[in-house]
């Protein structure tokens, strides 16, 4: 039951099935189309016999004189309008088919005294009529019983009396070819069938071989959960060298995304561990001694884990497949929004709007792309940052510049992996988690834009935020 349910034996079932039913209908065709052509040709036959013996007859031969054929190829009776039979062929002793089944000639009446008896569609005398029609029957001569197709033709006597003429043809050829082209198709029938099934299964089982190595290879990785392993990769350039293509490559994309979440966590983890000891040691030394409490030190340390664990929060939404909401978001009015809140910052922020920009999206999520870049800027600005807010080219852009030493041109993508921070140098407390360039880059992206990072023209940091502009923008 396992095997009929496999791809290789349904292809050839479905082969078997669709060549059987094709030849099925090719073997109707071919023997309808024979039998139908030997049929005609008994009934040229049976027309030529029956027009020799109405020749005679419309010649003035005497019924009893006619010259008949041999009973056994074309069996001949004669009848008039009122079914007597006036001549048969010799050692004809039976016959159906005609219409008339006498073959015993009967003594012919003296003739007709009345000519308005005489169909009017009859024939004149010595004239022969057209042959009127076909019928199939048997005769029996001299003992034999054979199948014969009949041509029946109106002949006009010397007396204008309108006799039938009933000639036959023997159908034996029919049945014989018929029959010999039956027994080939019976035997060739099954055998072809059974070639195209045989030829199918080693064709689909080829084909399907590298199928195999694959779920094989699938279910070791699956047992051993070893995602450097690859599936073999066929050399053809079929569906099935393609299918494995695209597993290797999925495959690649799992492992690295297994990849990074085991970093992810690993960084996760390192990242949360110094703010909750530094923490546990302040609360530790307060319990033992309460007047060497560091509060500001204590909250300071609380505030991390708190965006940090905000961070993490943020990602495992982003990864999840989060999708940002599709209300209307009018930048300019969110980045002044934001900024006027900012108090007490290192360095001031200076704001510029060169128009409308509204896109859509979540307004949260945005904002927290720009407190990001700020932050950012903040961290490496000397004297300044500014943030420029526009429309260029049908898009909305948010620019955020400092007056630093800038992002070398080397390292302008990898800032923004997770847990990337290039200033090793400075304590992690002043530098934050290496987080926010990564959740900034993918909110942009989860709302159809980009962050690209580049020199400004005061030698800093260029930040520069591109959204799609939404409907309600001029």
């Amino acid at each position: 039951m396992k095997r009929l349910g496999s791809v290789r034996a349904r292809a050839t079932l479905g082969a078997m099935l669709v060549v059987a039913v094709t030849l099925a209908a090719a073997c109707v065709a071919v023997l309808l189309s024979l039998r139908g052509n030997l049929t005609a040709q008994a009934d040229g036959q049976a027309d030529s016999a029956a027009r020799d013996v109405a020749a005679q007859i419309t010649a003035g031969t005497a019924y009893a004189d006619l010259e008949l054929p041999d009973g056994e190829d074309h069996p001949v009776q004669v009848v008039d309008r009122d079914g007597r039979v006036l001549a048969v062929s010799d050692d004809l002793e039976a016959i159906s088919g005609t219409g008339v089944s006498g073959v015993s000639p009967v003594a012919r009446p003296g003739g007709r005294g009345d000519d308005d008896d005489a169909d009017d569609d009859d024939p004149e005398a010595g004239e022969v009529g057209e042959i009127t029609g076909h019928s199939t029957g048997s005769a029996t001569v001299d003992g034999d019983v054979d199948e014969y197709r009949f041509a029946e033709a109106e002949v006009g006597d010397r007396r204008g009396e309108t006799v039938l003429v009933h000639a036959g043809a023997s159908l034996d050829a029919r049945k014989d070819a018929v029959g010999s082209a039956g027994l080939a198709m019976a035997i060739g029938f099954p055998l072809l069938v059974a070639v195209v099934g045989g030829t199918t299964w080693l064709v689909t089982r080829r084909a399907l071989r590298p199928v195999e190595g694959i779920r094989a290879e699938m279910a070791a990785i699956t047992a051993s959960q070893d995602l450097g392993r690859r599936v073999p990769e066929p050399d053809t350039h079929d569906e099935v060298a393609r299918l494995a293509r695209t597993t290797n490559e999925t495959l690649a994309a799992l492992q690295d995304s297994v990849e990074r979440q085991r970093r992810f966590v690993a960084d996760a983890s390192h990242e949360l561990r110094s703010p909750i000891a530094s923490l546990r040691t302040q609360l530790e030394v307060g319990a033992a001694h309460p007047e060497l409490l560091d509060v500001d030190g204590a909250v300071e340390d609380t505030v991390r884990l708190q965006e940090l664990a905000a961070d993490l929060l943020l990602l495992a939404r982003l990864d999840a497949g989060e999708k940002p909401s599709g209300a209307s978001v009018d930048l300019a009015a969110l980045v002044r929004e934001e900024l006027s809140q900012r108090t007490g910052d290192r360095v001031p922020v200076d704001v510029e709007v060169r128009g409308s920009a509204q896109v859509t999206g979540s307004r949260g999520q945005l904002a927290r792309v720009l407190g990001n870049l700020v932050d950012n800027a903040q961290r490496h600005a000397r004297t300044g940052v500014r943030v420029v807010v526009g429309v260029e080219e049908g898009r909305a852009t948010v620019t955020v510049t400092d007056d630093g030493d800038g992002v070398p041109r080397a390292q302008r993508e990898r800032i923004f992996e997770r847990f990337v921070r290039l200033d090793d140098a400075r304590s992690r407390d002043g530098g934050g988690a290496g987080l926010g360039l990564a959740i900034a880059r993918d909110v942009a992206e989860r709302h159809g834009g980009t962050l690209t990072v580049r020199t400004a023209p005061q030698g800093g940091a260029l930040f520069e935020l591109s959204l799609p502009v939404g409907r309600e923008s001029p």
